[in-house]
């Protein structure tokens, strides 16, 4: 009698791999970034993330600066999800909250993501993606009044806060940037009494809501207030 061929039982069978594909190698790029940072986010670790060589994430990404680029528009893609889209209403009525709620949407993205506005700003070629967000918001400028020039100024001053960051006097992750205790302000008064002064009234210590000295957040919505405000009494004053 010959042998009868036994199948191997349903917990022996080797693990389908889901195919790789160019989405795939991003989230798992993005997810490497969200646990160790860009220094985290190398071709290797990224293929051992995976379960996969090296050399077959070329077939999906042409190069590190192309994955960086790659990263960059799951990000943006992520922002569109948290606004609900990019579509720009005709003729906006109020054009200045739904700029601020579309900044805030994307400053809450970028606070998921600790190492993104790092990454954007090493960005010499900007991802199709991104060109798309910030068409949008200029889209929300014209179609609320703003004439083509001050439009431009508009993007100017405004920068990176379109994405929900910006430029830090003091950066709070920088050696020695903890929030100043009592004896640190008796030294600081000693030689810097007018930053020892306000520090003294306005440092928080509230690791839930800041990044350090101070409330990240109620400053980044502080001036991006004054950048609106300023921006709609000049559009209002030209247009009259």
């Amino acid at each position: 009698m010959s042998p009868v061929a036994i199948a191997p039982a349903p917990d022996e069978q080797p693990p389908v791999r889901a195919p790789l594909t160019r989405e795939r190698v991003l989230r798992a790029a993005t997810a490497l970034a969200d646990t160790g940072g860009i220094p985290a986010l190398t071709m290797r670790n990224l293929a051992q993330s995976l379960g996969v060589e090296a050399m077959s994430l070329y077939h999906h990404v042409a190069n590190k600066e192309a994955l960086l680029d790659g990263v960059v528009e799951m990000l943006v893609a992520e922002v569109e999800d948290e606004i609900g889209g990019f579509t720009v209403e005709s003729g906006v009525a109020d054009w200045m909250p739904v700029m601020r709620g579309r900044v805030l949407a994307a400053r809450r993205v970028m606070l998921r993501h600790r190492w993104a506005p790092t990454l954007i700003e090493t960005r010499t070629n900007m991802p199709a993606a991104l060109l798309r967000y910030f068409d949008s918001m200029l889209g929300i400028l014209i179609e609320g009044g703003f004439s083509n020039d001050l439009a431009h100024h508009a993007m100017h001053a405004m920068g990176s806060r379109f994405l929900g960051f910006d430029q830090e006097l003091f950066k709070p992750n920088a050696a020695g940037s903890e929030s100043p205790n009592a004896a640190m302000l008796v030294d600081l008064a000693a030689h810097l009494p007018y930053l020892a002064a306000m520090l003294a009234e306005v440092a928080h210590d509230d690791p839930d809501t800041t990044l350090g000295w101070c409330n990240d957040q109620a400053e980044f919505e502080f001036m991006l207030d004054i950048l609106l405000e300023g921006l709609e009494r000049r559009r209002a004053r030209l247009a009259s």
